[in-house]
């Protein structure tokens, strides 16, 4: 199986490279500036199109959009949430998952793939306990555009998934987190396993459940 994952250099997109790898898969690993791997910042279009140019018409089977940021963390009203930070999270958290799909959809249908989509419980407007207004609005956009994805792309045969990876300890998700990198990987990589079209649109944790929308 051939594996495509946004922002692999580093947190989950970095150790679920490693696991596809060690399992003898080839993993075609993006970052917007490392050594190493394919050069893809998904917050500028035209990044997309020396990516296409790379990989030309290379069957994709698993397509996994986990590039993300999190710039709002720790802010309060009144003392944060720049209009900055909230042009710069979209551009990357939805505009560069849709952009994503757009220039990579031809190689997924090549290989009658799938695709995964990273999102958080954190997009959920049933959990909505306050605060990260930037963050939860960027993946509440990017969950919706992985269900309207889902619809699109069934008549082609490409499944669509949305996936909360857990509350990981990461650079991101810090040291107070609940879960470990390995007890999330091993979850998401079962859960794009079991990803087909009868469940595609769903949006799930890593364990398995479904999440509240």
């Amino acid at each position: 199986m051939r594996v495509l994952i946004t922002g692999a250099n580093r947190g989950i997109g970095h150790e679920l490279a490693n696991a596809y790898r060690s399992t003898g898969h080839e993993v075609l690993a993006t970052a917007r500036n490392a050594d190493g791997y394919l050069k893809l910042d998904v917050a500028d279009p035209a990044s997309f199109q020396a990516l296409s140019d790379e990989i030309g018409d290379t069957p994709i089977d698993l397509l996994i959009c986990n590039a993300g940021v999190y710039l709002d963390k720790g802010h309060s009203l009144g003392n944060g949430y720049a209009p900055a930070n909230w042009a710069q999270t979209f551009a990357v958290n939805v505009t560069g998952v849709f952009l994503t799909v757009e220039a990579l959809i031809s190689n997924v249908k090549a290989a009658n793939g799938k695709i995964a989509i990273i999102s958080s419980q954190m997009a959920s407007q049933t959990k909505a306990p306050g605060g990260s207004y930037i963050y939860r609005a960027s993946k509440a956009a990017s969950l919706s555009l992985g269900r309207n994805l889902s619809a699109d792309l069934l008549p082609d045969g490409i499944a669509v998934g949305i996936y909360h990876p857990g509350w990981v300890s990461t650079d991101m998700g810090g040291q107070e987190a609940d879960i470990g990198v390995s007890e999330a990987i091993t979850g998401l990589v079962q859960r794009f396993d079991e990803l087909s079209l009868e469940t595609t649109g769903c949006f799930r944790t890593y364990s398995g459940e479904d999440h509240p929308y």
